[in-house]
């Protein structure tokens, strides 16, 4: 298995789903092959956006956008986000990282395929990806093996002449890491810039007023399992580079100001002013004291950080976004969009929760600078008046979703949770012709793992989470109970510090009024004797459970089965055990 974690995207579809209403087969048994034959595909939603990573508009063509997303593709609007259409479903990379429309010519777009944020599950890519025709056809454009890209750059005179800011694998070295350069729309490149195996690019900024003046952030990311609240990922690698020969050769950022030692992500935004070229580098520095919004006004030679708050820097999300007519408007994105007016000295919030949280790209158009597009883990939003109303993300089928379960009402009803918008159960059909947001409903639970219903009773619906919290959720009343049998989370502990996990337990047991109880079947406590798990006495601490299913059991025993499984797997290895 690699590191790719694949999930179910675009939509929960699936005319196939109607082998989840079948009778259960018997154990180990698979579907007949004849119940395959003549099924099609298709779509029922549901009806709501997920993760968009980046996102980029047509400078003359003011309702026009692109955006990409962390399991969808790249889809396109030309009526400022009323209605989306997917571009980029035949090609065999569906994670978005980067995004880049040619300002000579919008009808050639660069797509840079896998994720570069710092976290345990990214989607891979396989390289850069051309269209010459606004997005109606592509064309690989090599660097397969960066995996994942976190820029791309188009001289805005030329549309051929592109640089890529490849980060490279996050699970080891290679040498597909830096940034390249091509002057032939893509059918070749030269590494131009290239710090070694465990350092890629992750940003690419330019002069304004200099198209050949351009700036780069390299940076020393490296994954590793299980480990990524708790391994930062920076090292003397990550810095920042300057190119004054439109990115052929490239030279190390060393201005004063700047901290020094291991280094992680840096964003990068350059502007223009009377005194010269300002530059602005969000920093993460090993010494906390360090990390912070830096800023430069005479082209990098000299430093200030100028905002040492801990929201102005991030692995996860650090892109910046400068007002394309003034060089003191800057804008950042995080848990929420935050715009300076004084070149970076203080910050306010300008779109945030309830509208959403986890932003990763604002671009503005340079022509027309109150149109902007936000990409955020909710979706992609347009603003037509310099953000102070949007337009909707509950119009495009762009979901992650993890598992489907499915109940026996007629007609069926699918059971699933989103990446980053909660639980879904939805509809099979329709009363109202199309499958619609009157079909659908949030069912309790966390936003991934397993939304279970109960084969007896569909009203009830158990689903799994984060830091082995269990739920039961009630249709009919709307309730959501936490039934977790282990009352602390241990969601983002050190796996040092989780002592006893359940490794599997077995049979969920209900009386009749419907309480739950845990019974023991096969636990195991690694740094002890083994234990049991029964009643309101729980002895140990999961950190994620998942809910496989709920089985009728044989008369004689009346009950149903759960089945719990940890991913803890730092001490089930050292006892030798998976």
């Amino acid at each position: 298995m690699t590191h790719t974690i694949r999930r179910l995207t675009l939509s929960l579809g699936l005319a196939c789903c109607a082998l989840f209403a079948q009778p259960t087969p018997a154990a180990g048994a698979g579907a007949a092959p004849a119940m395959l034959n003549g099924l099609e595909w298709r779509l029922i939603g549901p009806f709501r956006s997920g993760w968009s990573t980046i996102a980029a508009g047509v400078a003359d063509q003011p309702d026009t956008y692109f955006s990409g997303y962390a399991g969808g593709g790249v889809w396109k609007t030309t009526d400022s986000g009323q209605t989306w259409q997917p571009i980029f479903d035949g090609q065999p990379a569906a994670t978005v990282g980067a995004l880049a429309v040619a300002p000579s010519d919008p009808q050639v777009i660069y797509v840079g395929t896998g994720q570069p944020e710092e976290r345990y599950d990214l989607g891979t890519g396989s390289g850069v990806y051309r269209s010459g025709d606004g997005g109606k056809s592509w064309h690989s454009a090599g660097l397969q093996e960066s995996r994942h890209i976190g820029a791309v750059y188009v001289d805005p005179r030329n549309a051929d002449v592109v640089l890529v800011a490849a980060l490279g694998h996050l699970y080891g070295t290679n040498e597909a890491r830096g940034v390249f350069r091509s002057a032939d729309g893509g059918k070749s490149w030269t590494r131009a810039l290239y710090v070694d195996p465990a350092t890629g690019a992750v940003d690419i900024a330019g002069d304004p007023a200099d198209p050949d003046h351009l700036y780069a952030s390299t940076w020393k990311s490296r994954h590793w399992p299980w480990l990524s609240y708790f391994m930062p990922s920076m090292g003397l690698g990550s810095g920042i580079h300057e190119s004054h020969d439109n990115g052929r050769t490239w030279k190390r950022v060393r201005g004063t100001g700047l901290p020094s030692g291991d280094l992680g992500r840096i964003g990068l935004a350059v502007g223009h002013t009377a005194a010269g070229t300002r530059v602005y580098a969000s920093v993460i520095a090993a010494h906390e004291d360090g990390s912070g919004l830096y800023r430069s006004d005479n082209g990098g030679l000299d430093w200030s950080r100028v905002n040492e708050a801990r929201s102005v820097v991030s692995s996860y999300f650090s892109r910046l976004t400068l007002d394309p007519h003034d060089a003191d408007t800057i804008y950042l994105t995080g848990q929420s969009i935050k715009k300076s007016t004084d070149g970076g000295k203080t910050f306010t919030v300008v779109r945030g929760s309830p509208g959403g949280d986890d932003y990763h790209h604002l671009w503005i158009n340079p022509k027309h600078p109150e149109r902007m597009i936000a990409a955020s883990d909710q979706g992609t939003v347009i603003s037509v008046n310099g953000g102070a109303t949007w337009s909707s993300w509950y119009n495009s089928p762009t979901g992650q979703f993890y598992y489907l379960a499915a109940d026996n009402e007629y007609p069926y009803r699918i059971y699933s949770g989103q990446q980053d918008n909660g639980t879904v159960s939805i509809a099979s059909r329709s009363d109202y012709g199309a499958i619609s947001f009157r079909d659908w409903n949030p069912v309790g639970a966390d936003e991934r793992d397993y939304d279970i219903p109960d084969p007896e009773d569909a009203n009830i619906v158990y689903g799994t989470g984060l830091g082995g919290r269990l739920s039961r959720w009630d249709r009919r009343t709307g309730e959501v109970q936490n039934i977790t049998p282990w009352p602390v989370s241990s969601y983002g502990r050190r796996p040092t510090e989780v002592p006893l996990f359940v490794v599997h337990a077995d049979r969920l047991w209900r009386a009749p009024t419907r309480p739950v109880l845990f019974r023991h079947a096969e636990t195991a406590a690694l740094d002890g004797p083994r234990f049991a798990l029964a009643g309101n006495q729980p002895a140990a601490v999961a950190s994620r459970s998942e809910v496989h299913g709920l089985r009728r059991r044989p008369a004689a025993a009346r009950g149903a089965q759960l089945r719990l499984r940890n991913h803890l797997q730092h001490r089930a290895r050292a006892a030798g055990q998976r």
